[in-house]
């Protein structure tokens, strides 16, 4: 992405009346929910759900509010702060490891959408293409790790190679010549940006190189306010649900719906991009698999296991506290 959120939003909570017993009650239960980034295809069925009366059927008023940097999702949702967010798969591992109390409570995207990316025209079209070249990542603590595991596919080190980091400019720093290859690329944003602005891409995909099949995206909660108020999440999680159903079975009507919510001043969406994006994320939302929300943790076990070998935690999690699923509530 070209860059992260720089507003400042303030966060307030909570679920009031959480002791209320059923939908058909009075009583509106509100909940705060923190977007990974400014609105954008991937948060179509929670606006899909708030357009079409989903969140009102279940007595829930959705606050959806945006980061001011990239770890308030998670941070914030430790803190109590806010009751929902979306969040990354190691970064909610990682963020246990250092003692905050979140869970996955549902898996958004399935697949990782970060991949290597280069112009086509470079040739660079494998890890042993990349000895000698010059990466260019955002930060962000997996990024190296993944260009390591990469590497290692074609019997490469870090030494190979010269990692930069760039910023969140990773795409002109790409087309500018800057740098060989950048990492840190989503195949839903950047990928259809750059090839919309007339740059033939290829991109190699981590996992096939070797690095664990984690989930990119994911629903967060804390924990004790989960354990607190688990029927009002669950609640949330059936109106959401409802509303997903409704981007998989019309696509341009979820986009529709999500461009009624596009933050014109800080984030205009680029349509065509939206739609290329919307495509790619549906296919790794849900898969023959898995339903949509539902958690795979033997590939989770993977990702744990990848995180404590490459020393980003100090522990190796433990996968069945740190998945809480709340579609295995839906009756």
């Amino acid at each position: 992405m070209w860059k992260r959120v720089t507003i400042v939003l303030s966060s307030f909570m909570l679920l009031n009346a959480c002791g209320s017993e059923d939908a058909s009650s009075d009583t509106t239960d509100e909940i705060t929910l923190m977007l990974d980034w400014y609105p954008n295809a991937v948060h179509s069925y929670l606006y899909a759900a708030e357009e079409k009366g989903y969140f009102e059927e279940e007595n829930i008023d959705v606050d959806i509010q945006f980061p001011a940097n990239p770890t308030d999702p998670t941070n914030l949702t430790g803190a109590g702060e806010v009751d929902l967010a979306m969040s990354y798969e190691p970064t909610v591992l990682m963020s246990r490891d250092e003692g905050l109390p979140v869970v996955t409570v549902a898996p958004i995207v399935q697949s990782p959408l970060n991949h290597i990316m280069t112009l086509s025209e470079s040739g660079i079209e494998t890890p042993a293409d990349l000895e000698g070249k010059t990466v260019g990542y955002p930060g962000g603590a997996t990024n190296e790790p993944i260009v390591e595991q990469v590497l290692a596919h074609a019997d490469l080190t870090m030494e190979d190679i010269t990692l930069t980091d760039v910023g969140f400019d990773i795409g002109p720093a790409l087309v500018s010549g800057s740098v060989d290859a950048i990492v840190g690329a989503y195949i839903n944003h950047e990928y259809p940006l750059l090839q919309q602005e007339g740059h033939d891409i290829s991109y190699m995909n981590p996992v096939e190189k070797g690095v664990p099949s984690y989930d990119e995206l994911v629903l967060i909660a804390n924990e004790n306010e989960l354990a607190e108020n688990e029927e009002v999440y669950e609640r949330f999680w059936s109106a959401a649900s409802k509303g997903y159903e409704v981007v998989k079975d019309d696509p341009d009507n979820g986009l529709e719906l999500l461009l009624k919510h596009e933050e014109k001043e800080e984030f205009p969406l680029n349509e065509d991009v939206e739609q290329a994006s919307m495509d790619i994320l549906l296919e790794q939302m849900e898969t023959e698999e898995r339903a949509f929300g539902e958690v795979s943790e033997e590939e989770s076990e993977q990702v744990a296991a990848w995180l404590y070998e490459t020393g980003l935690v100090d522990e190796k999690p433990d996968i069945e506290d740190a998945l809480q699923p709340l579609n295995d509530h839906e009756s």
